[in-house]
């Protein structure tokens, strides 16, 4: 059974409507959400029951379903999650007593590391010398330095204006997941490539656009056309700099997210600032980064360290002796 029913469930879309409005929740986890949410109800309705008369066995009975087909545990996992909270909101608003997924437990997930790019490749690469007088270069120069020295999110990026750039104070304000805003540091170089994009480069895409539009005046990156970027325009824009540097690793760009925490935590950075400028709600979320941190200190230390090898370095061992004297 795949299909799903297209029919609209008002219990699910006054769910849906309390995760957007009053949770706060981004509209991409409103979609998934929805998605699965529609997918249970379609599996419910094949069975002729309901989200109101569901069991826990029912519940059981679409995830071995979903596993069957060869979903995979962390989508099992974000399956659940969408039940339970559905089920917790139906709760609180009286629709049902007893709450099916009190016994469901959340499939043990694998541990995956992000992947980062070396630091010292990132630093060699974006200290290169560019061409400034070439427009897109000195833009796409300018969108690395925020995606790496400020950590943003690709969504944050494409929405950040004019106005969300201190030049003076080196910081950039953008609004992450569920609109929130935050306030995110801005290293000097980046705040030097901004300063001439904004003046140079900018200013010729803008001049391209016959018809622009209020967000076109007021957003900060615009494509060749003077429009605002898209979510895909960034990813080639990145594929393209990846290709063109020699980068032995895939390079999108969340990966550059990914760096600028765990540089940070590398260089001593506490965890709770790290926290902040990645605008995680939850700490636990930021915890993966240190543990990417300490595989790396790990793995110096098998390679450095002579006793973290089998046996002990030999060389080392022969300026011991073995008698008392």
């Amino acid at each position: 059974m795949d299909k799903v029913i297209n029919n609209k469930n008002d219990l699910l879309e006054d769910y849906l409507y309390h995760l957007r409005a009053e949770k706060g929740l981004a509209v991409n986890t409103c979609g998934n959400y929805r998605r699965d949410l529609y997918k249970f109800e379609a599996f419910l309705q094949f069975k002729s029951e309901n989200i109101l008369g569901c069991s826990t066995a029912d519940i059981l009975a679409f995830i071995l379903d979903e596993k069957k087909k060869g979903k995979s545990a962390r989508t099992l996992a974000r399956y659940i999650a969408a039940l339970r909270g559905l089920y917790g909101y139906l709760l609180q608003e009286d629709k049902i007593t007893v709450d099916p997924t009190v016994f469901v437990s959340t499939p043990k997930l694998e541990e995956k590391l992000p992947n980062v790019i070396s630091e010292n490749k990132l630093n060699e690469v974006i200290s290169k010398e560019c061409n400034h007088q070439q427009v897109l270069i000195q833009r796409d120069k300018a969108i690395i330095e925020v995606l790496y020295g400020s950590g943003l999110r690709v969504s944050e990026l494409i929405r950040l204006s004019l106005n969300d750039i201190s030049f003076n104070l080196g910081f950039i304000r953008c609004r992450g997941k569920g609109n929130k805003e935050r306030i995110v540091p801005l290293g000097e170089p980046g705040v030097k490539v901004i300063e001439e994009y904004v003046s140079f480069s900018r200013q010729i895409l803008f001049a391209r656009n016959l018809k622009p539009t209020s967000l076109d005046r007021a957003v900060l990156f615009l494509n060749s056309k003077g429009r605002p970027l898209s979510r895909q325009g960034i990813w080639l824009i990145l594929k393209k700099w990846a290709k063109k540097n020699n980068f032995d690793i895939n390079v999108y760009p969340h990966i550059l997210r990914h760096s600028f925490a765990t540089h940070l935590l590398d260089n001593g950075a506490d965890l709770r600032s790290v926290q902040e400028m990645l605008g995680h709600a939850d700490i636990s979320t930021t915890q993966i980064y240190t543990h990417l941190s300490r595989k790396r200190i790990l793995e110096v230390f098998r390679k450095a360290h002579p006793r973290a090898r089998q046996g002990g370095d030999k060389d080392g061992e022969k300026g011991y002796s073995t008698s008392d004297g």
